[in-house]
């Protein structure tokens, strides 16, 4: 069993593997979330604009667009916590599962 081995990484290539992984997803996530802040701040802008010729006693409809948002990046990063946590990356998928719980918290916040 020598085959064994010599292919199972040494605990610096694992360790290395890890972080480097932890560095793409978290990167991968923080795009994300910008992304999900521009387009919200671009629908906000518009908003403004659209709202500045109606009358100050009129009601503005309901915006579900920061709920949608945020709840579609909460379910992305929780897969992605799964699948890591599944894989075997307990510390990157425990980090995934708190980003996903910060980011649950926030959209029942802004929840109208």
């Amino acid at each position: 069993m020598p085959e064994l081995a010599d292919k199972q990484p040494s605990g610096v290539e694992g360790a290395l593997t890890a972080g480097c992984l932890l560095l793409l997803v978290l990167v991968a996530d923080v795009a994300a979330g910008l992304l999900v802040v521009i387009v919200l701040a671009v629908r906000g802008l518009g908003r403004m604009d659209a709202s500045s010729g109606q009358t100050a006693t009129s009601v503005p409809p309901l915006d579900w667009a920061p709920v949608l948002g945020f709840g579609a990046l909460a379910l992305a990063v929780g897969v992605t916590a799964v699948v890591l946590l599944r894989i075997g990356h307990r510390v990157i998928g425990a980090v995934q599962l708190t980003l996903c719980v910060f980011l649950v918290v926030h959209t029942l916040g802004s929840w109208p």
